[in-house]
């Protein structure tokens, strides 16, 4: 159907646009064409949201595998400590059975010599008692010879003394030689291979000492080969969230192409002139960002703010604000001209959320009255009720603020209360100031 248009000039209205007067027909057809515009745009918003959700989560999933897969590696390089030291007690193992070996031969060395010195000092003992009988006869002797006897009869005495220290003395040693020898024995009962009880109690722990160390080695084994193998597979999962990521953008990147191609035939059907449902927002737009535009001039131009601190683009952070708010140069000065300007816009419809102002780089200096109370302690109430002083440098954001279109509707999705979602629409106009582009207004609302 071709549309029936024809132009027609209004002299009252500014700068002299030309309008289009359509008939009745072609009107419920721009109406259709606007109202299936919005449609597509709002599923195309959704679509944009849930690839945006996919892709986060994707990049979460990318990024706790690689942290997985660094903790197999951990895993993997502790296993194979544990194996490298299990291997090296098995040796240690083998050579402490070798040093046991060892000691019971020498055990049996040690038995042997203290058996010799056992017999030797029985020997000694059998002379002592021998020498102190040859004494014993001396002095006997020395008797029956009277004087002639009495010389002989003191180193008789002397012999006898000796003897009997000789025999003590031989005494003692054997003594101590039974204790050394059955200490010693006790000790080589426990090394013994073999005992008539069957294996020998230091035996007994050393073989057990033995398979446990085995048992430890076995298991590092496979949990060694259970973690490299878990290691390949997250490794394998990772590298195969590249071409996963490749295709969620390419569907983010035709989501963007569908919401240009609902922007395009909003475009049409306002520019045609027929009354939608999107007309009045439009016109309210364009006419605050008129009005902001020439209020920034009026104070440019009276010294209320210089141009330089206008455009400023020094956002000072504010100290313990979460989330983070700024300030600019020019923050004070909007504070006093833009509320007369932004809040009626609140009452352009039941639908209307907000009405802001931002600069080019998305910083909104003022927020409604209803969204600029102080914050508190709680960052997500603050997130909800102080959104002055914001830097809103999302893609809906940053796209409105940079767009120097004559008008620009964007249509995305919120969230919402208890976690639900609402679809809205984001309509801006450029603001400009003595020819430059300062930013945006942006009207939030509903369906």
């Amino acid at each position: 159907m071709l549309l029936s248009l024809r132009r027609k000039r209004q002299g009252a209205e500014p700068g002299g646009e030309a309008r289009l007067e359509v008939s009745p027909a072609s009107a419920r057809l721009v109406d259709e064409l606007a109202r299936q515009a919005a449609e597509a745009g709002k599923h195309g918003a959704d679509v944009q949201a849930r690839v945006d959700a996919l892709g986060a989560q994707r990049e979460r999933d990318a990024a706790e595998m690689g942290a997985l897969a660094g903790t197999i590696d951990g895993v993997v390089g502790s296993t194979e400590a544990i194996a490298n030291a299990a291997r090296n007690g098995q040796s240690q193992m083998r050579e402490v059975r070798g040093a046991v070996a060892a000691v019971a031969d020498g055990v049996e060395g040690v038995l042997e010599t203290l058996g010799q010195a056992s017999n030797a000092a029985q020997e000694i003992t059998q002379i002592a008692l021998q020498t102190r009988l040859v004494a014993f006869n001396a002095s006997v002797e020395a008797k029956r010879a009277g004087e002639a006897g009495l010389g002989f009869a003191v180193v008789a005495e002397a012999v006898e003394e000796l003897a009997t220290k000789v025999g003590q003395s031989s005494t003692r040693i054997t003594n101590t030689l039974e204790q050394l020898d059955r200490r010693i024995s006790e000790l080589a009962a426990q090394i013994a291979t073999r005992s008539s009880r069957g294996d020998g109690a230091f035996q007994s722990s050393l073989t057990g000492a033995e398979r446990s160390v085995a048992e430890i080695a076995a298991v590092a084994r496979e949990s060694l080969q259970a973690c490299r193998s878990a290691a390949e597979r997250v490794r394998a999962l990772e590298s195969g969230a590249g071409p996963a990521g490749g295709s969620l953008e390419c569907a983010r990147e035709a989501a963007g192409r569908f919401g240009e191609i609902s922007q395009a035939l909003f475009e049409l059907a306002a520019a045609s002139g027929c009354p939608t449902a999107d007309a009045p927002y439009v016109a309210a737009v364009l006419a605050a960002a008129s009005r902001i535009g020439e209020v920034f001039e009026q104070g440019v131009s009276s010294g209320e703010i210089s141009l330089a601190d206008l455009f400023d683009e020094q956002y000072e952070p504010v100290p313990g604000s979460d989330p983070q708010q700024h300030l600019s140069r020019f923050t004070q000065f909007t504070d006093r001209v833009l509320p007369p300007v932004i809040e009626p816009m609140l009452r352009l419809s039941p639908k209307v959320v907000c009405f802001t102002a931002v600069d080019r780089n998305g910083y909104l200096p003022t927020h409604n009255a209803a969204f600029s109370r102080p914050q508190g302690p709680d960052p997500d109430w603050n997130a909800a009720n102080c959104r002055n002083r914001r830097i809103c440098d999302d893609r809906i954001g940053l796209a409105a603020a940079r767009s120097e279109r004559r008008f620009l509707l964007q249509v995305y999705r919120s969230h919402a209360a208890g976690g639900a979602f609402s679809t809205m629409k984001d309509l801006s106009a450029p603001i400009s100031v003595q020819g430059r582009h300062w930013g945006a207004v942006r009207l939030t609302y509903g369906f």
